[in-house]
């Protein structure tokens, strides 16, 4: 028999069979809520302060108190990852809006839920990290900083989902988001990367990207390696003809993509420095963080 999680959820550490939220919950109701994916290797977790303060941050411009302090959410993470007896694996933690009435006022619902899951995960097959990923573009686009906030890692993950699905309808493993200007944004659960004459180029945060926190060890690892970044705004066709390309996000680490829409990308391998990068992201990962097990 599967031994189940144990789920941390406002104070308490149970059973997943007990971790639940009520219906009225307005971040289920409304997607009115905020969440953090955070990854722990070799008993640390990775950027965990970075983390936190993101999610604080998401909380802040969605208007949202959570209802503890920024040292309190760390110790319950730890404690969450703990408690499972993992050293490698994937937290979520959700901020919802909590219990309210019927209604979109966020101002009926008292006291925010908070809950933290610890589990092992793998959002792409060993050969795929081999190989590298086929992108198709997708119709959906980023919304525009009036519309939802890119920097805000919301609930309201719909715009990801259905761009997500077109994807796989296209028969691709991950889908390039372009924001309404027709620029590349990011893609639909990861940053994107390229390489072109031995530089690297990323999207700026004004087109639609998130702050990943892959995405800043990346510019840490590049400056480490003494290979240029720069922020730029970037179009399909600087995929179709760049030397190499990959994705960055805390689900993904960093992973080559090798395919847009039908056009190889260089030689249709991941490329030296792809692998330079993914090398040295191992390296400092499996090598730092908040200790769990001391």
């Amino acid at each position: 028999m599967t031994k189940e999680l144990l789920i941390y959820l406002d104070g308490k550490i149970v059973p997943e069979s007990q971790a639940k939220i009520s219906v009225f919950d307005h971040g289920l109701l409304y997607g009115d809520g905020c969440f953090e994916g955070i990854r722990f290797y070799n008993g640390r977790v990775f950027r965990l302060e970075e983390h936190t303060r993101r999610i604080y941050d998401s909380a802040k411009s969605l208007l949202l108190t959570i209802p503890m302090t920024p040292e309190e959410l760390i110790r319950a993470t730890v404690e969450t990852v703990k408690a499972n007896g993992l050293r490698d694996g994937y937290i979520r933690t959700v901020i919802t809006r909590g219990v309210g009435p019927m209604g979109l006022s966020p101002y009926k619902c008292p006291k925010a839920s908070v809950f933290i899951i610890a589990a092992s995960i793998q959002l792409y097959p060993p050969s795929a990290y081999e190989n590298g990923l086929v992108m198709a573009t997708v119709a959906t686009r980023r919304p525009r900083h009036d519309i939802l906030p890119p920097q805000v890692k919301s609930l309201n993950y719909l715009n990801n989902v259905m761009a997500k699905v077109e994807a796989i309808q296209a028969g691709a493993e991950e889908g390039l988001m372009l924001n309404d200007q027709g620029l590349v944004a990011e893609c639909t659960g990861d940053n994107i990367f390229i390489i072109r004459d031995g530089a690297i180029s990323t999207p700026p945060l004004s087109a639609g990207a998130l702050d990943g926190i892959t995405r800043r060890v990346v510019f840490e690892i590049a400056a480490t390696l003494g290979i240029p970044l720069l922020e730029r705004d970037l179009t399909r066709h600087d995929i179709f003809t760049a030397d190499e390309c990959f994705l960055t996000g805390t689900a993904a680490e960093v992973i080559a993509a090798v395919k847009l829409d039908q056009r190889v990308i260089g030689d249709g391998k991941p490329g030296v420095i792809t692998k330079r990068v993914i090398a040295k992201f191992r390296e400092i990962a499996n090598a730092t963080g908040t200790p769990v097990y001391e």
